[in-house]
């Protein structure tokens, strides 16, 4: 899984940090809470909506699926599974933005694929099982290194320091053949200066839609050397994934009937990919609490999605027809494997002063990213002049990523302090697409982007606060929008104007928060479509659109052994004016269609969660959790023909604690998911027509008619009910 030679230079690197001094375990710890996550994150004061997540929370909600369901509970979030029960290729939306617009770090570093933006939880199989603590920030949030975050940012840290050393296995058993796995271990300090940690994870699922296996492996390193004031952190993460695709959803007509049905059937319809990631931090107490923090960071990651293909055109993939006799053979069945070898690598940094009126950052990253595309097939029926493994298509891009912020908390007096927070971002990327003439040639763009915030918090007493900030942010279109146009029908970069108002009350017994956002988006890039000049769907500017609700936190003590919590979302999210383009198969033409005050696709006006937990004894909790998301569009016409029904999905989770004389620690947990086994679908595409002369419903099962034409759609119906029992074991 990880390249031997570089297993060969992290164990040469690791008696490097084998030297003796004393040190003070606590001061430690605070050490390495500054490795580059300070630096991004928010605190109590800072004037931005965020949720902390802690590592009892993650523990207890652990049992196989990935980390979107883990943290499904936490407010304005919409989670979805392709295989339907949280296992393979999963994802979420916060506010209704995509993974594309929502940046994600761990430990600072950059998570986010540099061209398509996106993060695919797959390539890191059981990875919360190496995270300490979660950070969401919804809107623009406090600068960050990668990609700008356009709805909402992640933050995540990996383990920190354990004293004592640990022996830990945790094994789940579920539905649809879940199972899960993994050794977790670590020395505790040793000749009081090095801490090593590690875990390794293999995750199996048949998942609940045919054939939408999963079979994930994954490895976790962690070695510390530190001394009183200062601490080396180097981290190997590895992740091996094969699940079979399932990415073409349900037909509409079969959610009834057949709602774990897959129209893949060839055997080996799969996506392989491995990604290794490699991190080293150093940080440095320089006096009081003024800190410096210098990573490095690289990522390889390697694979393909295996394809059969029924009547391709030979000339499609360079190959010439073939001509036997008066017969001309000019398409063919074939395999291809389309391939993705990317490298991603930098640096990032951050100084943090303190002192009585003031707190300053001072950070930035520079990375680089290389990734090279290509497809081989490796089967045809015919030939042609085709070889093994032959090449059909080859090409490469980079891209530059250079940022720098400086933060800045001016705190008037106790009860006041004003923020700023000023970032430059400068982007160059170096791609193979059409020029204007058609041509496939070398294209190179250069943006640069000044990203301001600014708020003001204040405590009205030591039990309330309030705070208020304004964001402006700028995201650059993504890889598929720059191929597959020309420098005539390329697309603007967006921005984001975001503002939010919040207050926060906490009481003894009770916590409440209100938060009040609106986003103002110029240029927004969504799917109008319309066919640009070299013949591709892409993306397109709308002018006008926003985002603006309401997002309530509260938790309330009824006993000391009863609680309840939850959160609420009530939003508006629109586009002023969209111009949509449909296709026309009687006239080979696009009819426009013109709407005012439009809903933005997979964006619920309503969504709340709420979790009663119950300590019946010291050893036995049992928690109940309720998520209710509202009615959702799958394209921006609000025609409820092609809408999302509302679901309501509740899950029972009840943990023992086993006390005995063989584990210092031992848990079982069982968990039932969908214990009311909800019928509800979370996810789909769509893609809309018209043919007056010709109906096309029995040539495709994913084709349906509406009173406005024909939708060719898939959808993605999520588990009923299902459980999954766990046990962990630590010495």
């Amino acid at each position: 899984m990880i390249n031997q030679k570089r297993k060969i230079i992290f164990i040469l690197f690791l008696p490097c940090m084998l030297f003796s001094q004393t040190n003070d375990t606590l001061t430690l710890q605070r050490i390495l809470d500054e490795v580059n996550v300070k630096s991004v994150r928010a605190n109590e004061k800072t004037p931005i909506s965020f949720t902390n997540i802690d590592l009892e929370s993650i523990n207890k909600k652990n049992l196989g699926q990935d980390l979107p369901f883990i943290i499904s509970h936490t407010p304005s979030i919409v989670t979805t599974s392709d295989a339907g029960a949280g296992v393979g290729y999963t994802s979420l939306r916060i506010r209704g933005s995509d993974p594309t617009r929502i940046n994600v770090t761990i430990n600072g570093i950059p998570l986010n694929d540099s061209e398509s933006q996106g993060v695919w939880w797959v390539n890191m199989p059981d990875f919360i099982s190496s995270v300490e603590n979660i950070q969401i920030q919804r809107g623009v949030g406090t600068s960050t290194n990668g990609s700008s975050a356009f709805g909402a940012s992640i933050n995540l840290k990996t383990i920190g320091i354990t004293k004592e050393p640990y022996f830990v296995t945790n094994n789940t058993i579920g539905s649809y053949s879940t199972l899960k796995n993994n050794f977790e271990f670590g020395t505790g300090i040793l000749n009081n200066s090095f801490v090593f940690d590690g875990r390794l994870s293999k995750i199996k699922s048949d998942g609940y839609i045919d054939r939408a296996s999963s079979d994930l492996k994954s490895l976790f390193l962690q070695g510390v050397y530190f001394s009183d004031n200062s601490a080396l952190k180097g981290i190997i993460m590895s992740g091996n994934e094969r699940t079979y695709q399932a990415w073409n959803g349900v037909p509409f007509n079969f959610l009834d009937t057949n709602r774990t049905y897959n129209s893949y059937t060839y055997k080996n319809e799969v996506d392989d990919y491995t990604q290794d990631h490699y991190q080293l931090h150093y940080t440095r107490q320089i006096k009081n609490d003024n800190s410096f923090n210098f990573g490095l960071h690289y990522t390889h990651g390697e694979g393909y999605y295996e394809q059969e293909k029924l009547d391709e055109q030979l000339s499609d993939y360079g190959l010439n027809d073939i001509y036997l006799g008066d017969t001309t053979i000019t398409h063919t069945d074939l395999v291809r494997r389309k391939w993705l070898n990317n490298d991603f690598g930098g640096a990032i940094f951050s100084f943090n002063q303190k002192t009585n009126y003031l707190n300053l950052n001072i950070g930035g990253s520079i990375n680089k990213y290389s990734g090279q595309h290509y497809g081989n097939i490796i089967w045809t029926e015919y030939a042609s002049n085709s070889f093994i493994d032959f090449q059909y298509y080859w090409n490469k891009a980079e891209k530059f990523d250079r940022s720098t912020y400086a933060k800045a908390n001016y705190f008037f007096n106790d009860q006041t302090n004003f923020y700023i927070d000023l970032q430059n971002r400068k982007i160059t990327y170096s791609f193979k697409g059409y020029d204007n003439n058609g041509n496939n040639a070398q294209q190179e763009i250069a943006l640069d982007f000044f990203n301001p915030k600014l708020g003001l918090f204040r405590s009205l007493s030591n039990k309330q606060s309030i705070y208020i900030s304004y964001a402006i942010a700028n995201k650059e279109p993504n890889r598929n929008d720059y191929v597959e146009s020309t420098p005539s029908s390329r697309p603007k970069h967006e921005t984001l104007f975001n503002t939010e108002i919040g207050y926060k009350i906490h009481k003894e017994r009770y916590l409440v928060t209100a938060n009040f956002y609106h986003m103002k988006y110029k240029d927004q890039l969504v799917l109008t479509g319309q066919i640009n000049d070299v013949g591709a769907y892409t993306r397109k500017n709308v002018e006008r659109s926003y985002r603006q609700g309401v997002e309530i936190e509260a938790a309330y003590k009824i006993t000391s052994k009863l609680n309840i919590n939850g959160n609420l979302t009530i939003s508006e999210n629109k586009i002023n004016e969209l111009v949509e383009y449909v296709d026309n198969w009687d006239t080979g033409n696009q009819e426009i269609l013109t709407y005012s005050n439009t809903d933005l696709s997979f964006s619920p006006k309503l969504i709340w969660s709420t979790q009663i937990s119950c300590q019946l004894n010291k050893q036995t909790n049992i928690s109940f959790t309720s998520k209710f998301v509202g009615e959702q569009f799958i394209d921006n016409t609000s025609s409820r023909e092609r809408m999302l029904q509302e679901y309501l999905v509740n899950n029972l989770l009840i943990t023992y604690i086993w006390k005995n004389n063989l584990f210092k620690n031992s848990k079982i947990s069982l968990k039932i998911n969908n214990v009311l086994n909800e019928e509800y679908v979370s996810n789909a595409w769509a893609y809309r027509f018209i043919s007056d002369g010709w109906d096309p419903r029995s040539s495709d099962p994913y084709i349906n008619k509406h009173d406005d034409g024909y939708t060719m759609a898939g959808y993605f119906p999520q588990a009923t009910r299902n459980y999954l029992i766990a046990i962990s074991l630590g010495l």
